[in-house]
């Protein structure tokens, strides 16, 4: 998706999300310096990464559940942890993230 869209803008700017302990809690995520790195990988490709913790990851989580309703997973919280962070360091522009998870896995979970 980020290689595409790069393609087609080249200002477009891809901000990676990573937990910032090895010891996370964050389902889905890896803490890429100490992990075993898929194939498909591409250190070089974000523009930026940007670390979150487990607590403001859940706290997200909880936001998005009670404001909008919207059934998401731990790593849609990072990435709207990240994306906030974004948004207090620019002045101006369009910030897009992908919840790339469903908080149906976590039901049985406290959230």
């Amino acid at each position: 998706t980020g290689k595409a869209l790069k393609e087609s803008n080249s200002d477009i700017q891809v901000i990676a999300v990573e937990p910032d302990d090895a010891m996370h809690g964050i389902e889905g995520l890896k803490y890429m310096k100490n992990s075993i790195v898929p194939g498909i990988y591409d250190s070089g490709f974000p523009d930026e990464t940007i670390y979150v913790n487990t607590d403001e990851a859940y706290d997200m989580v909880r936001k998005i559940i009670t404001i909008e309703g919207l059934p998401v997973g731990h790593s849609s919280g990072a990435a709207l942890a990240g994306a906030l962070q974004i948004a207090k360091k620019i002045d101006e522009g369009v910030i897009v993230t992908i919840f790339p998870d469903g908080g149906d896995r976590y039901l049985s979970h406290e959230i």
